[in-house]
């Protein structure tokens, strides 16, 4: 072993093959919850948040490539009746359950939305609202049933 190796903490850890299910969910809306945190971040600074995708397109000759385009991020936060600013939180386009009857969170400033957003990705990432994932999951492949 050489000197620069040594220096290294080595593992015998490797690379899972398979991940389940349940956290690929978690990670899904983990990273959908980490957009709309940069998103209200970018709001309180004025900036704009646009995160890119590739989309594969077909030019005229009928080639087919990649192209970068920007990503529409809509924001999960709203005015509610009472006047108060809401944020409620989506697995895909449907609505997660974060309690018994309750579909949103109440904010007291559009600063304290990343804050609010980052706590909620930490419930999410701890497992916290699997069975409401698991339930809009259920409620999506509906849809593609038909």
């Amino acid at each position: 072993m050489t000197a620069t190796l040594g220096s290294l903490k080595l593992t015998a850890a490797q690379k899972p093959s398979h991940i389940t299910p349940i956290q690929q969910r978690r990670n899904k809306l983990a990273k959908r919850l980490w957009e709309q945190a940069e998103l209200a971040k970018a709001k309180v600074e004025g900036n704009t948040f646009a995160p890119t995708k590739f989309r594969t397109v077909t030019d005229s000759s009928g080639v087919r490539k990649q192209v970068e385009v920007t990503k529409r991020v809509k924001a999960w936060w709203f005015t509610s009746e009472n006047g108060k600013l809401s944020l409620s939180v989506r697995y895909g386009s449907k609505l997660i359950e974060l309690g018994k009857g309750k579909w949103a969170v109440e904010v007291p400033s559009e600063k304290e939305l990343a804050p609010t957003l980052e706590l909620l990705k930490a419930a999410v990432l701890e497992g916290e609202l699997d069975a409401a994932i698991e339930a809009a999951a259920a409620k999506l492949k509906e849809g593609f049933g038909r």
